[in-house]
């Protein structure tokens, strides 16, 4: 029996790069929509060649082999004009386009809002930039890191004495790419009812500062900045000893717990002194120094059989091996695993979302350069085979 799909009979051209376009459109793949990759012939999406750690299988980045299953590749090059008029003759056949180029370059190659939408009103169509589509900085290119450093959020991790702690996430590329397909899903909510689609413009920078929705309210209505103190805390505004701290024979998390709760645990009468909520913040660095001394008496798994009996929030600090070796991520089909013709089994995190009665599936590897150029452009678009090679000799695919 057929699994259904949330999203079938969805069409998406998808021609983002990196990390927030591919994440969003992988994301609808998963959910049955077809997504149809455009990338330039030869090259294709940059992520292919360039991802990181020197990282590939067989020439291909991880990277890319991350972000990319249940997707076709169509090479078109819209530079050229039969590449940029079937590329116009898909967009008829699409309910959603998106893109992440840099502010302008749409619409230089023929493929901005008021173009396509002229051609397909029932388009719904996705801009993602750094900092939008006005403004002084919308030129600039947006990367995640820069991001982070625009968004205040660095000063509010670590001690007083360090310098701006990053995140080790990707976490401004992947929000931006969820956020990213929830303005396109209620964009196609909402189409039956305004009878055509709409433009959805999406900002790394306006999503990272939406994430900090609770620091930048109290700076913004009380003036208050984080302060880091002597001790490197998880986040300079939540209460200790929320932070790392080294056991016996590894690492463990503790969140935002009872002071006088951890002294059971911990066996401290000081810290079962501390029955205020605000204690926390009062006695930030003589908590991170009471706990960080009697954690290294016994190992992560001792530590967590007693903070488990007790209640409180904690956890393993995880490298990549253990992460995929835990028996809850194995149990649970965290890791899902698919058949690549070039590469073989390729293992990739599973989609996070569960639903009951249209659940995202993993069908397709991710797909080779232009694998499915032929099939789209005669299937599709109707094309015969003396001229999709003739588009070929002329590099219009």
């Amino acid at each position: 029996m057929t699994t259904p799909s949330a999203l079938a009979g969805i069409r998406v051209l998808d021609a983002t790069q990196m990390l927030a376009g591919p994440i969003c459109t992988m994301r609808m793949a998963d959910l049955g929509a077809d997504v149809l990759k455009i990338e330039p012939p030869g090259v294709g999406d940059w992520t292919r060649t360039h991802g990181f750690a020197n990282a590939y299988i067989n020439g291909e980045t991880t990277a890319y082999l991350g972000l990319n299953r249940n997707k076709r590749s169509v090479t078109l090059n819209l530079k050229q004009p039969e590449g940029l008029a079937a590329f116009h003759e898909l967009v008829k056949t699409a309910d959603v386009f998106i893109q992440n180029y840099r502010v302008g370059t749409a619409e230089r190659l023929g493929a901005g809002y008021e173009a396509l939408s002229a051609i397909n009103p029932q388009l719904v169509y996705c801009s993602i930039s750094g900092y939008g589509e006005d403004g002084p900085y919308a030129g600039r290119p947006g990367q995640d890191l820069v991001v982070q450093g625009y968004s205040g959020s660095l000063f509010s991790v670590g001690a007083a004495d360090d310098p701006p702690m990053p995140g080790a996430l990707w976490a401004a590329d992947t929000m931006t790419g969820y956020q990213a397909a929830v303005g396109i899903l209620s964009a196609l909510l909402a189409r039956p009812a305004l009878g055509r689609g709409q433009k959805v413009s999406v900002s790394m920078l306006g999503v990272v500062m939406d994430c900090q929705a609770q620091e930048l309210t109290t700076y913004l209505n009380l003036g208050l900045l984080p302060e880091r103190t002597r001790a490197p805390f998880a986040h300079a505004w939540v209460t200790a000893p929320y932070g790392v701290y080294r056991t016996a024979d590894a690492w463990m998390t503790i969140a935002q717990v009872r002071l006088d709760t951890l002294g059971e645990a911990l066996d401290d009468d000081r810290l079962r002194s501390f029955t205020a909520w605000d204690d926390g913040m009062t006695h930030r660095d003589e908590v991170y120094d009471i706990v960080s001394a009697i954690m290294p008496r016994r190992t992560t798994a001792e530590w967590m059989a007693i903070f488990d009996a007790l209640g409180l929030w904690c956890g393993p600090v995880h490298d990549y091996a253990s992460l995929a070796a835990d028996p809850h991520v194995q149990e649970t089909g965290m890791i899902v695993s698919m058949e690549h013709p070039q590469h073989g089994t390729i293992r990739t995190p599973a989609p996070p979302l569960r639903m009951s009665e249209t659940p995202p599936t993993v069908r397709t590897a991710p797909p080779m350069l232009g694998q499915h150029t032929d099939e789209v452009l005669t299937t599709d678009l109707g094309y015969d085979a003396e001229r999709i090679a003739a588009m070929r000799a002329s590099g219009a695919i």
